[in-house]
């Protein structure tokens, strides 16, 4: 699957509709008592950026990324505007938001992630697609330099040190990222006539895994 490293344009994404969902497989015993499994480790995102077109330009402006993106064949960066921080929706990154490992000694890489958790339970979502000069890192709250004690790829969402960091040193990080996605759709259907009624094309995104 080719992937395009450009973010889908944020005007246009802004007021879009979509979240996460699971897929989870409900059988119904003769008790009544129910079994539930799910064959998804990570849940998957879907949006429609229908919604948030405005005028006729950002038509044009979409109907020019589709069609570079050849419809469904090549994925491409999406904004998430209620989900796309590592810490709360009114604060600013910082290099303590999120764990993402712990040192041992030998290992030098690690994935960026986010935590989700509610009670006791929680969930741990990779991020491999972290935005470019946004990721701040700490090795046992100090903070670190990107280019001098680590590197980072912006398109898997791997943090590497120079050096190994000692066993048990705690590795936290803070970032803003996008979501890979594609089109859901290998056609978008427009008219001025619908456009001038009020009625929005519909234009499903879906998150791919990378």
């Amino acid at each position: 699957m080719g992937f395009h490293e450009v973010r889908f344009p944020t005007s246009l994404s802004f007021g879009s509709v979509g979240g996460p969902e699971r897929h989870t497989d409900v059988v119904t015993l003769a008790n009544g008592f129910e079994e539930r499994n799910t064959p998804w480790r990570h849940s998957r995102r879907r949006y429609d950026a229908g919604v948030a077109l405005r005028s006729l330009d950002d038509i044009e402006t979409l109907i020019a990324f589709f069609e570079a993106r050849q419809g469904q064949i090549h994925g491409f960066r999406w904004k998430d505007w209620t989900d796309y921080k590592s810490c709360p929706a009114r604060a600013e990154p910082g290099a303590g938001d999120q764990l993402i490992g712990v040192g041992d000694g030998a290992r030098t890489a690690f994935q960026l992630v986010k935590h989700y958790r509610s009670g006791p339970h929680g969930y741990e979502r990779p991020i491999a697609k972290p935005v470019a000069g946004t990721v701040r890192v700490a090795l046992g709250d100090v903070p670190q330099r990107e280019g001098v004690n680590f590197t980072l790829d912006t398109t898997i969402g791997m943090v590497a040190f120079a050096h190994p960091p000692g066993a048990g040193a705690q590795i936290t990080a803070g970032f803003e990222f996008d979501v890979p996605v594609r089109f859901g759709t290998d056609r978008i259907e427009t008219s001025l006539a619908s456009f001038q009624a009020g009625d929005a094309p519909s234009v499903p995104v879906v998150e791919v895994r990378v």
